[in-house]
C-alpha cells in the first residue's frame, strides 16, 4: 500500500520494557501508523531473560532452555515485522518480578541502573530518529514492574536531556520531541467499562470476581486520563498476531487470552493513551477522548500542521475500515 499523506513524513518512538510489551500495548496503533507509512521504531529496554515459558506447548524446549534470550530475539524479530515497525533493542538485562520486592532485584539488571544511565541511550536514539511522538509507560508502569516503572523513568529524562544542546552533545544535534504520551491500554477504566457492557447485555465476562477486585484496587493510584482514542480496530487483530509471535509467552488457547481479545474487539476497538508532554504549542485543555490521532498539531518540516481529522481521512483514502463498537451502554 502506498504510503497516504501526511504520515509519511511522521515519526513516532515506542518506548517498552520487555519483547511482547509492544505488541500488547499500543500494538494496534503501531500497525495502522505503519500502514500509512508513518516511521515508527520500537525501543525495547531490556530482552527480557527473566521471562518464564509461558506456553505449555514450549515447556521442555531445548531453545528456551539453552537461550532464553535467542529465543525471545527471534519472536521480537517476529512480531516486529508483524506490526510494520523498525526495532532497537537498548540492551539492559531483565529485572524480573521477585517475590520479595524491588529490594530483592539483582544487581546489574535494569531496575539497579541509574536513571541517568538508563537514558543515554534513549538520548541517542531520540537525536538519530527525531521522533513527533514518543510513547511509553505512566509513572506507575502501566502495572507495577520494576522494569516497566524504570522504563518511565528513563523515557521521561531522556525526552529533557534529548531537548537540550548542552547536554552530552556526543549523543548528537538536540530534538524536542513535540508530544509524548503514556499507554493507556491497561487503565483500569477501560477493562471496567467493558466489563460493564458485558454484565448489562448479560454477557459473560472472563474477568474473574478477584481480578475485578485487583482493577478497582489499582484503579484508586492515579488519575487516568484517556485524552486520546485512537480508531486503530482495524488493527487489533494484527496486534494479537504480533503477541503470538512471542509463542514463549503467550498460551495460544488460553481462554483468557481469546475472550479478552474478544472483548477489545467487540466492545472498545480503539487504544487509549494520556498526554503527558506537549511541546506543539497548542492552546486548551486536552480531556477524556479529545484527541483521535497522536499526531494531531504536529508540524511537519514543509509547515503543514496535522489537523485532527487528517487520521481519519488518511484511512479512508487507504480503504481502512473505521470501526466502531458493537454495543454502548445506554446514554454513551
Amino acid at each position: 500500500m502506498k504510503p497516504t499523506a501526511p504520515y509519511s513524513q511522521l515519526r513516532m518512538l515506542a518506548v517498552h520494557a520487555h519483547p511482547d510489551d509492544e505488541s500488547s500495548k499500543g500494538g494496534a496503533t503501531t500497525a495502522l501508523y505503519t500502514t500509512l507509512g508513518a516511521q515508527v521504531t520500537i525501543a525495547t529496554m531490556t530482552g527480557g531473560e527473566a521471562g518464564s515459558i509461558l506456553n505449555p506447548a514450549l515447556e521442555g524446549s531445548p531453545a528456551a532452555i539453552r537461550d532464553i534470550a535467542g529465543l525471545r530475539r527471534d519472536e521480537m524479530a517476529r512480531a516486529a515485522q508483524r506490526l510494520g515497525a523498525q526495532h532497537k533493542w537498548i540492551g539492559f538485562v531483565d529485572s524480573g518480578l521477585p517475590e520479595g520486592g524491588f529490594d530483592d532485584i539483582d544487581h546489574g539488571t535494569f531496575w539497579t541502573a541509574p536513571t541517568e544511565v538508563a537514558a543515554r541511550p534513549l538520548v541517542h536514539l531520540i537525536r538519530q530518529l527525531r521522533p513527533h511522538v514518543v510513547t511509553t509507560y505512566d509513572e506507575l508502569g502501566g502495572y507495577p514492574h520494576p522494569d516497566h516503572i524504570r522504563a518511565h523513568e528513563a523515557t521521561m529524562l531522556a525526552v529533557q536531556m534529548a531537548a537540550d544542546a548542552d547536554c552530552n552533545p556526543e549523543l548528537g544535534e538536540a530534538w524536542q520531541v513535540p508530544k509524548v504520551y503514556y499507554n493507556m491500554d491497561l487503565t483500569p477504566a477501560k477493562w471496567m467499562h467493558i466489563h460493564g457492557i458485558m454484565a448489562k447485555l448479560g454477557a459473560e465476562s472472563p474477568l474473574s470476581a478477584e481480578r475485578q477486585e485487583r482493577i478497582r484496587s489499582s484503579a484508586n493510584k492515579r488519575d487516568y486520563k484517556l485524552t486520546a482514542s485512537i480508531p486503530a480496530g482495524a488493527f487489533l487483530e494484527t496486534a494479537a498476531e504480533a503477541l503470538r509471535a512471542h509463542a514463549t509467552q503467550i498460551d495460544p488457547s488460553s481462554g483468557f487470552f481469546s475472550e479478552v481479545q474478544m472483548m477489545a474487539e467487540q466492545y472498545w476497538p480503539t487504544e487509549e493513551f494520556e498526554l503527558a508532554v506537549d511541546n506543539t504549542g497548542r492552546d486548551g485543555d486536552f480531556g477524556e477522548f479529545s484527541e483521535h490521532d497522536l499526531f494531531e498539531g504536529i508540524t511537519l518540516e514543509d509547515g503543514t500542521v496535522v489537523a485532527p481529522g487528517d487520521l481519519k481521512a488518511a484511512m479512508r483514502t487507504a480503504g481502512i475500515e473505521i470501526v466502531e463498537p458493537a454495543q454502548k451502554l445506554q446514554g454513551e
